[in-house]
């Protein structure tokens, strides 16, 4: 197939993969996790049964797809913001930031939340969100910057559950106290 053909089919499969994906989170948001059906995300997304199956199986692999797209464009995001910044201990203070208002804005203690974070794409997303903490980690103790008596593998496990509190906080301020004290936890002993 000539390549201008073979980009455009791709092109259509991922909107229609897409517009599955978005259907079914607005229907779950809508009406609740156990009312959504296949009909119902075809419906919605404007595509026939048949094509919506040729895609997914059934609900849940729609909404782990869409649930991946996320996690995928939450770490895309988390090294934006540390691209952004300068030194090391900005990198690190931004990211952590950051990642404090994503816990705090996502839904918790849902029967959705409690499908979607569980298999092997939370897996591999943890372990690219504790790489990625652990090397502005080494970077910031390098600079001296943050304490280097502790392994960064070892400080990324106790930022991430640190800041995993955010989740139960009323207000974007009480995220930002708690991003000060999981930062001041890091600063080098005197």
């Amino acid at each position: 197939m000539p390549k201008l053909w073979t980009d455009t089919v791709e092109e259509h499969r991922r909107a229609v993969r897409d517009a599955a994906m978005d259907a079914t989170a607005r229907l779950v948001a809508e009406r609740g996790l156990a009312s959504v059906t296949m009909s119902g995300i075809a419906e919605e997304a404007g595509i026939g049964r048949a094509t919506l199956y040729k895609y997914f199986r059934d609900v849940q692999a729609i909404l782990i797809a869409w649930h991946e797209r996320q996690v995928s464009g939450h770490l895309e995001h988390l090294a934006r913001v540390r691209d952004q910044a300068g030194d090391p201990g900005q990198r690190l203070e931004a990211v952590l930031g950051a990642y404090a208002l994503m816990t705090w804005e996502r839904p918790h203690g849902t029967e959705l939340a409690a499908l979607l974070h569980q298999g092997n794409h939370i897996t591999r997303a943890h372990q690219q969100l504790t790489g990625l903490l652990g090397d502005l980690l080494a970077e910031a103790a390098s600079a001296g910057q943050i304490r280097g008596d502790v392994p960064p593998d070892e400080l990324a496990g106790y930022c991430l559950h640190a800041l995993a509190a955010a989740s139960s906080l009323p207000s974007r301020a009480a995220v930002q106290r708690l991003t000060d004290v999981t930062l001041a936890g890091l600063r080098p002993a005197r």
